[in-house]
């Protein structure tokens, strides 16, 4: 049996570089199938959908609400050409009704452990509209190294540098932050691979440059430090999302490789100026996370929260308009407030206002927006910030005898040569 994978394109933020990263639900889905199914993968960010295919089955994975209308789009047009087509990824989990419309069958939920059944059945032409598994949580030590095979590895660099591979540890998270959708996806449960497991497919990849993607790698003090003595060896430099605050725990994430993290910067307490200043000190670079549009932000809070960002000389800053995706207690509280203000997916993008904010209009919170990107980055441009942290880690690299340089075919995107 072949499967045509397809990871839809969508809107990008407009004050950020286009860059892409190799996606990471459909490689992880490809790992979950029985090893007799051949794959042919597109990722539309980077390549041309080929609607020519003689698949048995169409599968489209989508990630992201705003990736959603894209993808319900090209689901039409191959069951136009009376190609089945199934749904999967975490935006499809948040919208499966929608996407039932569009499609043969939606599987909600985690995939390993669960494809067996469900190809079997495709074999047979008798897929079941919907095959719900989201609230039945598979083990983690049935989750196999993602299949990396699929990509065209070459095609996911920016101006010459390989982007960051993707890779996971743990899924659950057992916070619970109102704006986020993961308690309701994965569950409140903290879910940890084996630690040998995830050794042997980081190891087993060809990047040295990796983002761990878990909600979050602070949920469990024993475990953080295990995974980040376990890493040491390998020399990989990493991303993540916030670590604990812990001396020991931060000292071994440096030693591990961590090369920056993700940072959310919610307030302008000295709680946050102190914990950026100790990722810092330790050599790990810091982008924070600010999002604007909560109820207490009014112009005044949102310019003087631009000044404390600057004051704290943040490695880089992603600026994002609060949006009230489906599946988060934030949207049910604006709900039932009558503050949502439409459900035009492809504009849940986290860059425009979709909603009514408590102390400004729509337009005033947009270009709130624009000024938080324009003032701090007034002196030294997004790229600029980016190449620095780039050269920070090729010299790391370089140091410690793991950099190389990649080889490039610049025609295989779109057929011709891109700067």
């Amino acid at each position: 049996m072949k499967i045509e994978l397809i990871y839809p394109k969508w809107p990008k933020l407009p004050n950020q570089p286009e860059f892409h990263l190799p996606p990471h639900g459909p490689v992880c889905f490809a790992a979950a199938l029985p090893p007799d199914v051949e794959v042919s993968f597109c990722d539309e960010h980077v390549q041309e959908i080929n609607y020519d295919t003689d698949a048995d089955l169409v599968a489209i994975s989508c990630m992201l609400t705003c990736q959603m209308p894209r993808g319900w789009q090209i689901a039409d047009r191959f069951r136009e050409m009376e190609m089945p087509v199934m749904f999967g990824g975490i935006g499809t989990m948040l919208h499966p009704e929608e996407t039932l419309r569009h499609a043969d069958s939606v599987f909600l939920g985690e995939a390993e452990g669960r494809m067996e059944s469900v190809i079997e059945d495709a074999r047979k032409g008798q897929l079941k509209p919907v095959y719900d598994f989201l609230r039945n949580n598979p083990d983690p030590a049935l989750i196999k190294p993602a299949r990396r095979d699929i990509l065209q590895r070459e095609l996911y660099n920016f101006r010459g540098v390989q982007m960051v591979d993707l890779v996971h540890a743990s899924r659950g998270c057992r916070f619970n932050c109102f704006p986020c959708c993961t308690p309701y996806l994965g569950g409140r449960c903290f879910r940890p691979r084996p630690i040998e497991n995830v050794v042997e497919e980081v190891a087993g990849i060809d990047n040295n440059r990796l983002f761990f993607v878990d909600n979050s790698l602070a949920q469990d003090d024993d475990w953080e430090k295990e995974l980040f003595r376990a890493l040491i060896p390998l020399k990989k430099k990493w991303i993540s999302h916030p670590i604990k605050d812990d001396d020991e725990i931060l000292d071994l994430a440096a030693r591990a490789g961590c090369w920056y993290v993700y940072q959310a910067i919610v307030d302008m307490s000295e709680v946050i100026a102190e914990r950026i200043r100790r990722y810092k000190e330790r050599g790990i670079g810091v982008e924070g996370t600010i999002l604007l549009g909560l109820d207490k932000h009014d112009e005044d809070y949102i310019k003087r929260m631009v000044d404390f960002l600057l004051e704290l000389e943040l490695d880089l800053a992603e600026f994002t308009i609060m949006t009230p995706f489906p599946g988060t207690p934030l949207r049910e509280e604006l709900q039932q407030q009558g503050r949502i203000l439409h459900n035009d997916w492809a504009r849940y993008t986290c860059g425009e206002t979709v909603f009514q904010p408590a102390q400004l209009s729509v337009e005033k919170l947009n270009e709130l927006n624009q000024y938080a990107w324009n003032t701090f980055y007034h002196d030294c441009s997004i790229e600029i910030k980016m190449a620095k942290l780039y050269v920070d880690v090729i010299k790391r690299e370089k140091e410690d005898g793991t950099f190389r340089r990649i080889k490039l075919n610049r025609t295989r995107r779109w057929g011709r040569d891109k700067p």
